[in-house]
C-alpha cells in the first residue's frame, strides 16, 4: 500500500500556535524588558560634564583690551627710516675692454658702476614717553639712518632727531618738535610672572597701530650674544615693524620694548622677546642727559650652570653664574675670585641664571661696592668688589694647534683626553697661563665637545699644569668633572660624564 501524505486541519494549527504564545508568555515574566524604542522616544544622550577647575584657580573670562587700545594706542607711533647709498651699488664696473663697454656708452645707458642705488628705506615702532616728543624705540631701527620720519597715529608726520643709541641694549632714544603729545604710562617689569596677559602695539609689515595679544613665557630670559638684558619672553605675536613697540600689561602700562623674535622663517614662531621697561629707563636717562652709557664690570667672563656643573661643584641645584674666567688685574681678580667661583648673588639679589649677574653688574654706578655671594669649594662666602667702569678691551686670539707635537704626550684615560705640555714659546703666541694642549679627544671628552687644540687649565677649579695633575684630578672626581679650557679668546667650563 502507498503511503498517504496528511496535511494538519485549522483546529491543530491553532493549538499549536497557542502553545507557543503561552510559553512566550512564560518567558517575558522572567526576563527584563528590552524591546527597542523609536528613535524618536529615546532620550538625548546626556553631555560630557566639564570637569569643575580646582577650588584655588578661580575661573576668569578672556581678557578685554578695547579701552587699553583706545587710551594708549595713540601714544605709539610708526617710525620710518631712510638710508642714503654710501657708494656704488655692489655690481662690478665695466671696464674700457669689456665687450658691452660700447653698448652701454652708445646707447647712453649708465654701467653698473654708475648707476644710482636706491636708498634704503626701513620701518619699526615706537612709543611716545614724554608730552614733548621724546619717543623710544630700538637701536637696530635707526642704526645707520639719515633720516627719521615718525607718523602718528592721526597721520602727522615729524622728521625725528635720533638723541642716543645704545647697541648693547638695542635702545635708542629720538625727539620729534611736537607738543601736548600723549604718552604711555611706565610698569614695573618685576612685578611680571609667567601666564600673565600682555599686549603688543605696533606696525607689523607696515600695517600701523596693530595691535596684538599673548601671555608671558618666562622673565629674566638670557639670549645667545646678549648678555646686559634680562628679556621678558612672550607668545605675543610679533613680526617684522613691531621692532620698538610697546609691551602693555592688563594695567596698561608699558612694561617691555617689543625687541626680536627667535624664528627659522623670518616671521613670528611663537617665540618673541622684550626689553624691560626698568633696563630701557636708565639707558634713556643717560642718553639724554650724556649722550652715552655707562655701564659697571667686575671683569669675570660667566657662563651658565646645568645640572652637570652644579653636582661637579657640589651645588644642590643648577644656578648662579659660573666665573670661567677672571680678567687679570681686574676688579674681581683684585677682590679674589677664581675661576671655578659660582656667584648666587649680588647686593642681596638672588642669580638663577648668568645673565641676571651681567645686567646686576651693568646697573651699578662705577666706584660702587657690591656684595658678591659666592659658591667656593663646596662653601658660601661674601665676597666685596669695586665696581669700575665697562670700557671695550681687545683680546688676544690663541693659536690653536700651534707649534710641533712634542714627545711628553700623554692620556687621561678616564676623560678621554690626549695632551702634551706647551712649550714657552707657544704660550706666548696662545697668551695663555696653562700648561697642557689637546691632541686627540675621545670618550667622555669628545662628547662633550673638547676638540683638538683646546688648552687645558683645570679641573673642577683646580689649576692643572702637568699630565700628572691633571691624571690626579681626574681620579679624585665624581661621576662628572667640569674641564676649565681655553679656546681661542675665551675660557669655559666644559662638564665631562665619566663612564
Amino acid at each position: 500500500m502507498q503511503p498517504t501524505l496528511t496535511t494538519p486541519n485549522l483546529a491543530q494549527r491553532l493549538a499549536a500556535v497557542l502553545a507557543a504564545a503561552i510559553a512566550l508568555a512564560a518567558c517575558a515574566r522572567d526576563l527584563p524588558a528590552q524591546a527597542p524604542k523609536s528613535a524618536a522616544a529615546q532620550p538625548a544622550p546626556a553631555a560630557e560634564a566639564t570637569p569643575a577647575p580646582p577650588a584655588d584657580i578661580p575661573m576668569r573670562p578672556l581678557p578685554d583690551f578695547t579701552q587699553l587700545v583706545e587710551r594708549y594706542g595713540a601714544a605709539v607711533v610708526n617710525v620710518e627710516v631712510v638710508e642714503k647709498p654710501r657708494g656704488a651699488g655692489n655690481a662690478p664696473g665695466l671696464s674700457p675692454n669689456d665687450p658691452f663697454y660700447d653698448f652701454f656708452r652708445r646707447f647712453g645707458i649708465p654701467t653698473p658702476e654708475q648707476g644710482p642705488r636706491a636708498p634704503v628705506r626701513g620701518a619699526g615702532s615706537g612709543f611716545i614717553v614724554s608730552a614733548d616728543g621724546y619717543i623710544l624705540t630700538n637701536t637696530h631701527v635707526v642704526a645707520n639712518a639719515d633720516e627719521v620720519t615718525v607718523r602718528l597715529t592721526d597721520r602727522r608726520e615729524f622728521p625725528a632727531k635720533v638723541i642716543g643709541a645704545d647697541d648693547r641694549t638695542d635702545v635708542a632714544v629720538i625727539k620729534i618738535s611736537a607738543a601736548n603729545l600723549p604718552t604711555v604710562k611706565l610698569g614695573d617689569p618685576a612685578r611680571l610672572k609667567a601666564g600673565q596677559w600682555v599686549l603688543a602695539i605696533g606696525s607689523p609689515f607696515g600695517f600701523e597701530n596693530t595691535a596684538t595679544a599673548g601671555i608671558i613665557s618666562a622673565t629674566a630670559r638670557s639670549v645667545p650674544g646678549e648678555n646686559y638684558v634680562p628679556f621678558i619672553q612672550t607668545d605675543v605675536p610679533v613680526n617684522p615693524g613691531n621692532s620698538g613697540g610697546p609691551l602693555f600689561n592688563m594695567a596698561g602700562e608699558v612694561v617691555g620694548i617689543n625687541s626680536q623674535i627667535f624664528s627659522r622663517t623670518g616671521g613670528f614662531m611663537g617665540v618673541s622677546f622684550a626689553i624691560p621697561i626698568d633696563v630701557a629707563r636708565n639707558v634713556e636717562e643717560q642718553l639724554i642727559k650724556t649722550g652715552r652709557v655707562v655701564r659697571g664690570r667686575i671683569g669675570v667672563t660667566i657662563q651658565d650652570v646645568n645640572a652637570q656643573l652644579a653636582e661637579s661643584f657640589g651645588l644642590d641645584r643648577p644656578r648662579g653664574a659660573l666665573v670661567s674666567s677672571v680678567d687679570h688685574d681686574g676688579p674681581a681678580a683684585k677682590a679674589g675670585i677664581a675661576a671655578g667661583d659660582v656667584i648666587l648673588g649680588v647686593a642681596g639679589h638672588p642669580i638663577e641664571r648668568y645673565g641676571e649677574l651681567s645686567g646686576q653688574i651693568a646697573a651699578m654706578r662705577p666706584g660702587a661696592d657690591a656684595l658678591l655671594e659666592v659658591w667656593r669649594n663646596g662653601k658660601l662666602q661674601n665676597v666685596s668688589v669695586r665696581i669700575e667702569e665697562l670700557k671695550e678691551q681687545t683680546q688676544t686670539v690663541a693659536e690653536r694647534g700651534a707649534g710641533p707635537k712634542e714627545k711628553d704626550t700623554d692620556k687621561a684615560s678616564a676623560l678621554g683626553l690626549t695632551v702634551r705640555a706647551l712649550a714657552p714659546q707657544e704660550k706666548q703666541r696662545a697668551g695663555t697661563t696653562g700648561s697642557l694642549v689637546v691632541e686627540q679627544v675621545s670618550g667622555p671628552a669628545e662628547q662633550a665637545q673638547v676638540e683638538p687644540g683646546d688648552i687645558v687649565l683645570g679641573v673642577n677649579g683646580k689649576r692643572v699644569n702637568s699630565v700628572r695633575e691633571l691624571q690626579e684630578a681626574a681620579k679624585g672626581s665624581g661621576k662628572t668633572v667640569a674641564l676649565l679650557i681655553q679656546r681661542q679668546d675665551a675660557q669655559i667650563f666644559v662638564p665631562l660624564r665619566l663612564p
